[in-house]
């Protein structure tokens, strides 16, 4: 589902990935590990078509990097650390904005919200300001959302890390029970325990001496 040969970015003369080689197989969970500043954002950018590399090539989802990217895109979740919810709208109106912007066909949007709230457990709670919700609530909401349009592949960037214990344990739980589903999942993560439990196969990244 994944292939990338040299995929490197460069930012004003400083390298952030160099030369990643990578091969994600279809319908496994693949940890990317790495202390901070390794390059695992920057690479989950350039995989879901959000930032050109400097160099290397990369398919995702059978589409060329830099050549296919609205395919890409298309065919890609993403969950990033930070949320990035509409926090003064209910829970429910901020998923059915997100299916529209995926372009998820109007007669299916409110049956697939419905059946990603009442999954993560927010279906009591759609109609609180997302901005109401706790940290761990939020993420789960962010992950309801990357998943409207029934990606190929979910990327999620430390899905856990601005999370308390609680918080974190709901997150995992779920992307636990995703990975049952058969979908592909790059987890990004600087948590062995996190990749030891979640992942079938993972990757490191170091940064540099």
């Amino acid at each position: 589902m994944i292939r990338t040969e040299g995929l490197t970015r460069h930012f004003d003369g400083r390298v952030a990935v160099d030369r990643l080689n990578l091969e994600v197989r279809e319908g496994e969970v693949f940890g990317l590990l790495g202390p901070n500043g390794a390059g695992k954002t920057t690479t989950v950018r350039m995989l879901t078509a959000l930032l050109a590399p400097s160099e290397g090539t990369a398919t995702v989802a059978g589409f060329a990097l830099g050549e296919q990217d609205m395919e890409i895109r298309r065919r890609v979740g993403i969950l990033t650390e930070s949320p990035g919810l509409y926090e003064r709208l209910p829970v429910q109106l901020n998923l059915e904005i997100f299916a529209r912007l995926y372009e998820v066909p109007a007669v299916e949007i409110p049956a697939r919200v419905e059946h990603y709230l009442r999954l993560l457990e927010l279906w009591d709670r759609r109609g609180d300001p997302a901005g109401a919700l706790s940290k761990g609530m939020k993420q789960k909401l962010a992950i309801a959302r990357a998943l409207l349009h029934r990606p190929q592949i979910l990327f999620l960037d430390e899905p856990t890390a601005s999370l308390d214990p609680a918080g974190a344990r709901l997150v995992r739980d779920f992307i636990a029970e995703l990975r049952t589903e058969g979908g592909t999942i790059l987890l990004c993560t600087h948590n062995m325990d996190e990749a030891d439990r979640l992942c079938d196969r993972i990757g490191v990244l170091k940064t540099g001496l």
